[in-house]
């Protein structure tokens, strides 16, 4: 654990003593005392924006799998985990998980993708989500169901998983030498940069005809999309200025107007993030991670390799560009924004607070509840100015008991049109249907962010929660996972 003093939010017993730390802490986030049930629970409130409706304020994220086949089609663990996504109750299933547009750009080998050979498949995801979610809340009425669609850019890994296969749009100085890239790799051509827009065009076509309601064209964590946004220093018409580094989105959106008439967009994208972090050095012996520091910034300010950070000090948020993004998602007519942040590659305690870090990860350098807050905050301040978007909020899965309360009052308080759960749902998918049911909350199966459902598959192992869920404690993944740890 690190040496920061962290109070565990499982021994925090009450309500009211949850609140009392937050402010100990010198936070503010909403959370209410009682959960309202049925009916009348904000999280049970429809949503209607024009051609869109969503039939509650619980959305399920978009996560990366790993457990598909060689081929890009889904295993029995996916399907198990699609119908755990309609199980949850939730009214949006923003993308159910990371979808591949081409099986070079997967993150992993075990990645689904999107093509001919995989429509089957997709297609029987879908049906068994949307059947699990009839079992669960009675009726299909107001559900929306997309498809997260991805290329991994510099962190593309399609063929095995220890075998990095970048696709990069510029040299980051502290990226490349993590992926032991020289200044002499070569970066995406214009040309290539044209093949793969035309690949997200095809795979929008494709997702439409399976029936989905829409697809998500990811920007976020560090991904291809996501790298475009921070190619300040790239040559041509993908980089520099403000236009060109959202031109790839924008003919990403232009094709699928042209080719998917009718069809949905939404954007889930890291509205800030910072320089990369790393454990400390000095704080780190005997195979043990030491609390995240900063990298060193020396001869890299102003920083030209991020988006939504300070370039004078690329550890804090400026928010300008990300406001003039949606701004362009508003002209785009994207409707549907998924708010995330930074990348469980280079700052995974921005992206997703936790406690306990991933094996390849670092120590918290802060108590996480300041992540979260971090997340409400801006998620609040972008709604506030973007009132006719439909904002889908992240970080709340380390609220862990508190989490139903927290959500009630965002919603209510009107911080996030939606509440994203995402690890949560690999563990207690049913967790905010059952408090607003009225149903019994089991605290045994709420996620603790203990972390593995990262450092697991980064071992080649399939997606899922290993700690809490009994379909992997009791099979024989339970202790690959453990002789997987005892080699860290």
């Amino acid at each position: 654990m690190s040496t920061l003093r962290i109070l565990r939010l499982g021994a925090v017993k009450d309500v009211a003593r949850f609140q009392e730390h937050v402010h100990s802490l010198g936070l503010t986030i909403p959370c209410d005392s009682e959960i309202v049930q049925g009916a009348e629970s904000p999280l049970r409130k429809s949503l209607v924006r024009e051609r869109i409706k969503i039939g509650n304020r619980i959305a399920v994220q978009p996560m990366e799998g790993w457990d598909g086949t060689a081929d890009g089609n889904p295993s029995e663990h996916t399907i198990r985990r699609w119908k755990r996504f309609g199980a949850s109750g939730a009214k949006l299933i923003w993308g159910g998980e990371a979808v591949a547009i081409s099986h070079e750009g997967r993150a992993n080998p075990n990645q689904l993708v999107i093509a001919e050979h995989t429509l089957t498949g997709l297609a029987g995801l879908r049906k068994v989500l949307i059947e699990e979610h009839r079992r669960t809340t009675g009726s299909d009425e107001g559900l929306l169901v997309g498809l997260q669609l991805t290329h991994s850019g510099r962190f593309c890994r399609p063929n095995v998983h220890d075998k990095p296969e970048p696709r990069i749009l510029y040299h980051h100085p502290i990226l490349d030498r993590r992926l032991g890239l020289s200044r002499d790799s070569p970066v995406l051509s214009d040309g290539e940069i044209g093949a793969i827009i035309e690949d997200f065009h095809r795979a929008a076509k494709l997702t439409q005809e399976l029936g989905f309601d829409f697809v998500d064209v990811k920007h976020c964590h560090g991904y291809l999309g996501h790298e475009f946004l921070s190619a300040h220093t790239r040559e041509g018409k993908y980089g520099e200025s403000f236009e060109n580094r959202t031109r790839f989105l924008r003919e990403v959106v232009q094709g699928i107007r042209a080719n998917s008439r009718g069809m949905h967009i939404g954007v889930r994208f890291s509205a800030f993030d910072s320089v990369p972090f790393c454990p400390d050095p000095s704080q780190s012996a005997n195979g043990k991670l030491g609390p995240g520091i900063p990298e060193s910034q020396e001869n890299l300010i102003p920083y030209r390799w991020g988006f939504g950070v300070n370039q004078n000090d690329p550890t804090r948020i400026d928010l300008t560009e990300t406001i003039r993004f949606l701004s362009l998602l508003e002209e785009l007519d994207i409707r549907l924004v998924n708010v995330t942040a930074g990348s469980p590659y280079y700052n995974p305690h921005i992206q997703r607070p936790a406690i306990y870090p991933p094996s390849d990860g670092y120590l918290p350098p802060e108590d996480p509840l300041m992540g979260v807050t971090q997340h409400l905050n801006v998620t609040r301040e972008l709604k506030a100015r973007f009132p006719k978007l439909i904002f889908v909020g992240t970080a709340y899965s380390y609220l862990q008991d508190f989490l139903p309360n927290v959500a009630q009052a965002v919603v209510r308080e009107g911080w996030a049109d939606l509440v994203g759960l995402g690890r949560m749902v690999l563990a207690y998918p049913e967790l905010l249907w059952d408090a607003t049911e009225g149903n019994e909350v089991q605290p045994k199966r709420v996620c603790s962010t203990f972390s593995d459902c990262t450092t697991a598959p980064r071992k080649g192992l399939p997606s899922g929660c290993y700690p809490l869920d009994d379909y992997y404690k009791s099979s024989e993944l339970a202790a690959q996972l453990k002789a997987a740890k005892a080699k860290q």
